[in-house]
């Protein structure tokens, strides 16, 4: 079951003005269930995205990045069952070929569409059950379409995640919904995850790239399941307009910063859902990492933390084996670090403990405490690096009998 998140509740999805979303069963991989979802955009709409690292990265990314280029984006199509990965030649023809027919359906040009994809690597995707499924996803087209779409992204996610924001730009109420979907092979930079935020605030296109790319890094390139880089991750900002206020074009105007605070609070959610429903998750975690050189630093620390299986297992288990959590920050790669200086503490929000202090254990760290912590579903691993004033956080989950289970069925 996920760690502490709720369940969506379709009367609290805002419609965002200038999108509306439909779902259809599609049978790309399998039978009776949602596994393509059509967004359609009002003219004037513009969107930013950025893309996983992996240099095997799928079809549709590669698409999507050109697309984007051109601008003028009026739809997006995503399958799930597939990801269309590793596919060459033809798996690039069949993500335009569906950016072809989501263009015959809706009337627009197949530049203005933007393919994502989701599954199992290595398999070609059946581009005519896609296209047969195109006239009930058309059909079902609605502005308060967001239940249904973050039901129909899903692949080994056991819930679904969206949720909404509203703020005040100009007077008038602006409103933000997103959805995400992954659970395993979640490593940032992206990881096997779509991320899709929608905005009615009108937004320059230079503003909305920075933007993007801003909330990823605080968000979507903060979190980590497994340490598996995927090769199809999406996190798209639109922006459609549709709320009549002036276009934010200023990054130090207040309607920018209070745009900023709330697209990036939302990403954070969005993002933290997908570690809450890690696969197998039982516990959700926080590597905070403190007085570093730099962010880039702090984040090498906590990443090395975070990554370990061997800490993720003794999460799992309750176990207080915290030296595994030395060794980890040991080996994380700041060759000089004074590990003399080092403090570490446990907490559960409720209550922190140090656990390790001058090159040891802490003289106050009595086990009891730490296995009283390590019993709680939210669990915040603390530390200080005493190099600087630099700090980060991850976000991630322990590792459980069921991730092996997933992972070994999730073919079949």
């Amino acid at each position: 079951m996920p760690v502490n998140l709720p369940l969506p509740v379709a009367d609290q999805l805002l419609p965002v003005r200038g999108v509306r979303l439909g779902t259809a069963e599609a049978a790309i991989r399998k039978l009776g269930r949602r596994d393509l979802t059509l967004i359609e955009l009002a003219p004037g709409s513009r969107a930013a995205g950025v893309f996983t690292q992996n240099r095997f990265c799928a079809a549709p990314v590669t698409v999507c990045k050109a697309h984007l280029e051109q601008g003028g984006i009026r739809a997006l199509v995503i399958n799930t069952g597939i990801a269309n990965a590793g596919t060459g030649e033809l798996g690039i023809a069949n993500a335009r070929a569906s950016c072809e027919a989501v263009a015959g359906a809706l009337g627009i040009a197949a530049d203005e569409v933007l393919p994502f994809s989701t599954g199992v690597i290595l398999e070609h995707l059946p581009v005519a059950k896609l296209v047969a499924g195109l006239p009930a996803a058309k059909a079902a087209l609605k502005a308060d379409g967001w239940f249904e779409a973050c039901h129909a992204i899903m692949t080994t996610d056991t819930q679904p995640k969206c949720a909404s924001r509203q703020i005040q730009i100009g007077g008038k109420t602006v409103t933000l919904t997103g959805m995400s979907k992954g659970a395993g092979m979640i490593r940032p930079n992206m990881a096997t995850m779509l991320g899709f935020l929608a905005t009615d605030a009108a937004v320059s296109q230079p503003l909305l790239n920075a933007l993007v790319k801003e909330a990823a890094d605080r968000s979507f390139n903060s979190i980590t399941v497994d340490g598996d880089t995927s090769t199809n991750d999406s996190f798209i900002l639109i922006a459609t307009g549709a709320a009549g206020v002036p276009e934010i074009s200023a990054a130090d105007s207040a309607d920018y910063q209070t745009l900023r605070a709330a697209v990036i609070d939302l990403a954070v959610w969005l993002a933290q859902a997908i570690v809450r429903d890690g696969e197998g998750a039982t516990k959700f975690m926080s590597i905070v990492v403190e007085g570093g050189q730099s962010v880039d630093e702090c984040r090498q620390v906590a990443y090395a933390v975070a990554h370990s299986p061997l800490v993720k297992t003794a999460f799992f288990a309750s176990d207080p084996n915290l030296g595994r959590i030395l060794a980890a920050i040991g080996y994380a790669g700041v060759t000089d670090l004074d590990v003399g200086k080092l403090r570490v503490w446990l907490g559960d929000g409720q209550e922190e403990v140090l656990v390790a202090e001058q090159g040891g254990r802490a003289a106050s760290y009595a086990e009891e405490a730490g296995a009283r912590i390590m019993k709680s579903a939210e669990i915040t691993v603390r530390a200080d690096l005493a190099r600087g004033t630099a700090a980060a956080t991850v976000w991630t989950c322990d590792f459980s009998y069921d991730y092996v289970k997933i992972n070994a069925d999730y073919r079949s």
